[in-house]
C-alpha cells in the first residue's frame, strides 16, 4: 500500500547549519503520527517542509505518492491541499461557526460544502451551534470548529501545530483522545508536533521521538516506553532513573538493589560498567525487604504518592506506591526491585 505521507531522507540547513539530519518515516492512510521532542529539536522545521513553507536541502517528500518536495524543486502550499490546525485556533470572529467550517471549501458546491459542514459539526456534537460566533464557544468547542474547518476539505494530510498548548496537562490529554476519535471516524491522516508525550500518547499510532534533528525512535507508545532505543529516548520518555551497575558472569548484574538476572547482548561482557533503566512502578514498596531507601522528596497524585528515594550508596530511585503508605520526608521504607524485562546501557555508550 502506498504510504499517505512518505519523508526520505529530509535533511533541512539554515546557512552553514544543518537542522535536520537524514529523516526518513511514513505513515499509512488514515493512520496518526507525532513529532515529539524538546524545544529546538526540528519538529517544527520538519512539519513546515510538509506544509511547504521550507524546502528541503535534501530528501524527498511525497504525500499520496506523488512527490511534492525534493532539493530542486517543490510543489506550493496550496497544491498541497494539507490542512492545518495552528496554535491559537484561528477561527474567524466574525464568522459563526457554519461559516468558519465552510472558510476552506470555496471549490466545492453550495450543496456540497453545507453538506460537508452538517455532516461535521454533527461528528463533533455541535449540531445546535452552527450560527453560534466564536467568543460565545467554551474553548473546547472552538478547538472543534478549528480541527473540522481544517478537515472539511478532506486533505490528503493535515498538520497539528501544539494545538493543545493554551491548555493545562489533564485537559491537553482529553482534547488529544477527542481529537483521535474524531480524525479515526472521518479518516484523516495526521501528524502533531508537541512536547508534551502524553498528549502524544493520547492521539498517535506512531510517534517519532527527536532530539538535535535525528528521529532517534519512531515506533508505537508502548515500544517507547518499554523498548527505548538509547538513553536519551529512555530518559525523555516516561519517567525513571537509571541505576549504576556491573554486569557478572552468568547474565547477572551487581546493584545496589542486589544481583538482578537477565538476558544480556553479547555488548555486556562480564566487568562492563553499566547504567539499568527503573521506573517508578519497577520498584515496589515492601517493609520486609533489607533494602531500606530513605524518602527525600513526595508527590501525591491521588491514587499513589510518587515518592524519590536515596538508596544508603546514594542510588536514587522513583517508586510509585499506594496513597495509604503515607511516608514523610526523612523516613525509610523498604524497597524491592520487580524488572520484567532490563533496558540497560553500557556506560561507554553501547545500548542494548
Amino acid at each position: 500500500m502506498t504510504p499517505q505521507l512518505q519523508l526520505s531522507d529530509i535533511s533541512v540547513c539554515l546557512g552553514q547549519q544543518r537542522i535536520v539530519h537524514n529523516f526518513s518515516l511514513s505513515l499509512a492512510d488514515g493512520e496518526i503520527g507525532c513529532l515529539l521532542g524538546p524545544s529546538g529539536c526540528g519538529k517544527t522545521t520538519l512539519l513546515r517542509v510538509i506544509a511547504g513553507f521550507e524546502a528541503p536541502t535534501t530528501g524527498e517528500l511525497k504525500i499520496a505518492g506523488k512527490t511534492v518536495a525534493t532539493a530542486d524543486e517543490q510543489a506550493g502550499p496550496e497544491e498541497r491541499r494539507i490542512g492545518m490546525v495552528f496554535q491559537d485556533l484561528a477561527l474567524f470572529p466574525h464568522m459563526t461557526v457554519s461559516k468558519n467550517v465552510a472558510f476552506g471549501m470555496d471549490n466545492h458546491s453550495k450543496a456540497a460544502t453545507k453538506e460537508r459542514v452538517a455532516e461535521l459539526l454533527e461528528l463533533v456534537g455541535m449540531s445546535h451551534l452552527g450560527d453560534s460566533f466564536p467568543h460565545q464557544l467554551s474553548g473546547g468547542q472552538q478547538q472543534r470548529v478549528a480541527l473540522i474547518r481544517a478537515m472539511a476539505p478532506r486533505p490528503p494530510v493535515l498538520l497539528l501545530d501544539e494545538p493543545f498548548s493554551s491548555q493545562d496537562t489533564e485537559r491537553r490529554v482529553q482534547l488529544a483522545h477527542e481529537v483521535r476519535e474524531i480524525l479515526k471516524r472521518d479518516g484523516i491522516t495526521a501528524i502533531l508536533v508537541t512536547h508534551d508525550q502524553y498528549e502524544a500518547f493520547a492521539i498517535a499510532d506512531h510517534i517519532g521521538v527527536i532530539a538535535d534533528g535525528r528521529l532517534l525512535q519512531w515506533d508505537n507508545a508502548f515500544d517507547l516506553y518499554h523498548k527505548p532505543a538509547d538513553r536519551f529516548v529512555a530518559d525523555f520518555i516516561g519517567e525513571g532513573v537509571f541505576v549504576c551497575g556491573n554486569t557478572l558472569e552468568n547474565n547477572q548484574i551487581q546493584t545496589e538493589l542486589g544481583i538482578i538476572h537477565g538476558e544480556l547482548s553479547e555488548h555486556f561482557q562480564a566487568g562492563t560498567q553499566i547504567e539499568l533503566l527503573v521506573r517508578p512502578d519497577d520498584i515496589i514498596h515492601d517493609d520486609k525487604s533489607p533494602n531500606k531507601a530513605t524518602v527525600i522528596a513526595k508527590d501525591f497524585r491521588g491514587a499513589g504518592h510518587l515518592y524519590t528515594l536515596r538508596m544508603p550508596g546514594s542510588t536514587r530511585l522513583l517508586c510509585l506506591a499506594p496513597s495509604h503508605h503515607n511516608h514523610q520526608v526523612g523516613e525509610k521504607f523498604g524497597v524491592r526491585l520487580e524488572l520484567d524485562h532490563l533496558v540497560i546501557f553500557s556506560r561507554e555508550g553501547l545500548g542494548y
